[in-house]
């Protein structure tokens, strides 16, 4: 009956979390940097190294080099040997509108066991996994208040963990595809031994409202790993894989980037633009809108600059399959016939002029035509 009612709750919070939290139009691609552990908790000890000053110096490390974008703002849960709660790390990433949030630990086994691995959100737990997920759970005990802040969430039982996937469920597909690209990265660039990507009952994650993967960098418990990751140079190569794959993971999201991304061909009644001389005369007709559009796709992106190089006022609409791409909103034929052209100097080159009349769409010519009678 508590894990049913436990269920119901993380649907309740699905459902009532405002649309905001779910689109955001904003600047910067940002990015919430999580150094497991902290303060009081020092996580594993595997070989006398301590995971919450490993995980803190590789997040410092990941952070300074994302911040050499300028398109790209950094936030950390922790910059300092600090102890924060679960329910805080979460907490910061949505009070930043995030676009993704990136946790970052030490693994630990009593075995010879040694690897990367990163974990998204995910009911589907091997009997590892859930141990693993228990271990990095487990911190809610040092906390004072933990059975106000987790509704009853017990880290030791497998049926408790089940309903952590469900909020997470809508960015899993990203959280995917970010969490491979980081073990990519480890493996092929950096040469160590990945052992996948996976998925577990973390609640670090479970409440993020953004694409959220937990990275374990290696086991400490594996002395050549664990010495390896205690050194300046482990972690700076540890912390470059992690940065290539986000700076990866942004460019993915570029119209520019991935397959079945594509712009609509120019409507045969398109009025001609090219070399025309735009008055100084506003055109404009009260009833009528136009927008520029500027790509489709099947793929779901936010209207944020970052995802259309620079260009804001950005609409999404979906229509016949595809989400379709429009800049600007004016009933002056004039202004956005300067739009176009300031799309297309932004590369977008097949850009094309739309019309709504009274909501409803119509040709371009025919809004011309009508507001001309």
């Amino acid at each position: 009956m508590r894990t049913y009612i436990f269920s119901i709750i993380v649907l309740f919070i699905v459902y009532l979390t405002p649309a905001h939290a779910f689109q955001k139009d904003k600047d910067h691609f940002v990015v919430v940097l999580d150094a497991g552990h902290g303060g009081h908790d020092p996580g594993n000890l595997g070989s006398g190294y301590k995971e919450k000053d490993i995980a803190l110096k590789i997040a410092l490390e990941v952070g300074k080099e994302l911040s050499k974008h300028k398109d790209i703002k950094v936030i950390y849960t922790r910059k300092t040997d600090v102890f924060l709660e679960l329910h805080e790390r979460a907490a910061i990433a949505n009070k930043a509108d995030a676009d993704l949030f990136v946790s970052i630990h030490c693994n630990s086994h009593h075995s010879s066991a040694h690897g990367t691995e990163t974990f998204v959100l995910g009911a589907a737990n091997t009997q590892r996994n859930f141990e693993i997920a228990k271990k990095e759970n487990e911190v809610i005990f040092l906390e004072a208040n933990y059975e106000t802040h987790y509704e009853g969430f017990n880290p030791n039982s497998p049926e408790s963990s089940i309903g952590l996937g469900v909020i997470q469920e809508v960015y899993t597909e990203n959280s995917i595809k970010l969490a491979r690209l980081i073990e990519d990265n480890f493996s092929g660039k950096l040469s160590r031994k990945s052992r996948g990507v996976k998925q577990a009952s973390l609640w670090v994650l479970h409440n993020t409202y953004m694409p959220s993967v937990l990275v374990e960098v290696g086991f400490l418990t594996y002395k050549p790993e664990g010495k390896f990751l205690n050194s300046s140079g482990g972690q700076t190569s540890m912390a470059i894989g992690i940065r290539d794959a986000i700076l990866s993971y942004k460019d993915e999201l570029s119209l520019n980037v991935g397959e079945s991304i594509f712009s609509d061909k120019l409507p045969d009644k398109q009025p001609p633009i090219e070399n025309e001389t735009i008055s100084e005369t506003k055109e404009v007709f009260p009833n009528i809108v136009f927008k520029v559009q500027i790509a489709a796709s099947s793929r779901q992106l936010e209207p944020k600059p970052y995802n259309f190089k620079g260009l804001d006022n950005i609409s999404r609409k979906k229509e016949d399959g595809l989400y379709k791409y429009y800049y600007g909103y004016t009933s002056d034929y004039n202004e956005v016939q300067r739009l176009q052209n300031e799309a297309k100097a932004k590369g977008y080159t097949t850009c094309f002029i739309v019309a709504y009349k009274d909501g409803n769409k119509i040709d371009v010519s025919e809004a011309i035509k009508s507001t001309s009678n």
